[in-house]
């Protein structure tokens, strides 16, 4: 079979990514530059910011990722892009560079759903993994947990409803003057406190694997506020490592719980909050304990990067979705909307009005 090379673009946050991919498995090359460092100052990705950054960085990340991975433009035989959920300039920045290469170049157009890239980022690497399995998606800005039935089958089993795990560490570290972003130094901090040194709150919802972070979060402030007006010392690694058991425990259980509801043995662990050093022990220890199998991808994979794009693009691409040039990008977008989106699989819409694919 033909080698096909994906050139995989993601530009949903503060970080623009391109990346060459080969049959869905092997990243040849994966360019990452971030505005992280402009952001700190305000806490937070400032929006307006971050999309003046895609547009100095998409064409020298594309042309880097290019040339690292040795495959030139003329060898490239699809373009998958993130087009939602994420802040819509960027989106906006990344697609319109993807559908600029896919019309000069002829080429197909692959819109990825940047949940499903963090997903099929543990199939770079585990060479053994294939769906069906359950996966954890867990960031700064999503909580799901979703049932992989097969490549571009999704059903969510669980979600958010307030905060993020990712929000809530951010507001926590803010709080405690740990700066920004939250999850690192709260994971570097807690190595040296207590995890039962506090007792923080762990929500659950009667016949539901949905989340809610809010409580922990709100739990944790009052403690602080409540020690400052007694005018009684806090350990910040106590708090720091009683925090993240509780919303460790909670994304753990509930995940675990999930797949055992599917009769699904093999749970996968992706999003930004994947490299947190004590979700990644606590899933490993607990899956054992359950007989279940465990993926997670690299930490570096962990992050917003192409590589996950191009992975996902490659089984998308295989099934049949393909996306047409007027692709919108979209601020928010259900996982299970994709196909009304993209086309419907088996069906493909192409890359032109009479819905013909392009030669290749």
């Amino acid at each position: 079979m033909e080698d096909l090379y994906v050139l995989g673009i993601e530009s949903s946050c503060d970080e623009t990514s391109a990346a060459v991919v080969r049959n869905g498995r092997e990243v040849l090359s994966n360019v990452i530059s971030t505005s992280l460092p402009l952001h700190k100052k305000y806490g937070g990705v400032v929006p307006e910011l971050a999309s003046r950054k895609h547009l100095e960085y998409i064409v020298p990340v594309i042309d880097e990722a290019l040339a690292v991975s040795g495959i030139p433009l003329e060898r490239i035989g699809a373009v998958g892009v993130t087009f939602g959920p994420g802040l819509l300039g960027g989106l906006l920045v990344g697609l319109t560079a993807a559908k600029g290469i896919c019309f000069a170049r002829n080429i197909p157009l692959v819109g990825v759903h940047h949940l499903e890239g963090h997903i099929f980022a543990n199939l770079i690497g585990n060479e053994d993994l294939e769906p069906p399995f359950v996966a954890l998606v867990a960031s700064g800005g999503h909580s799901h947990i979703v049932h992989v039935r097969d490549y571009c089958s999704y059903e969510v089993l669980g979600r958010t409803r307030d905060d993020a795990p990712g929000e809530a560490y951010d507001k926590v570290a803010r709080e405690l003057g740990l700066g920004y972003p939250g999850g690192p130094v709260i994971d570097r901090i807690s190595k040296e406190g207590g995890r039962d040194a506090v007792h923080f709150p762990r929500t659950h919802f009667e016949n539901s694997f949905d989340f809610s972070f809010s409580g922990i979060k709100t739990a944790v402030l009052n403690y602080v506020n409540r020690a400052r007006m007694a005018g009684t010392a806090v350990s910040i690694p106590d708090i720091c490592a009683s925090f993240q058991e509780a919303v460790c425990d909670i994304l753990c259980e509930n995940t675990l719980n999930a797949a055992a509801s599917v009769n699904e043995k093999t749970v996968v662990l992706s999003g930004g909050v994947a490299s947190n050093s004590r979700l990644r022990d606590m899933f490993s220890r607990r899956t054992a304990r359950r007989g279940m199998r465990f993926y997670r991808p690299e930490p570096a994979l962990c992050t917003d990067n192409g590589a996950m794009i191009g992975a996902a693009a490659y089984y998308a691409f295989k099934k049949g979705r393909v996306s047409s040039l007027d692709l919108n990008a979209y601020a928010t977008l259900p996982l299970d909307e994709i196909q009304s989106c993209c086309g419907a699989a088996g069906r493909p819409r192409g890359q032109f009005p009479d819905g013909s694919l392009p030669d290749r």
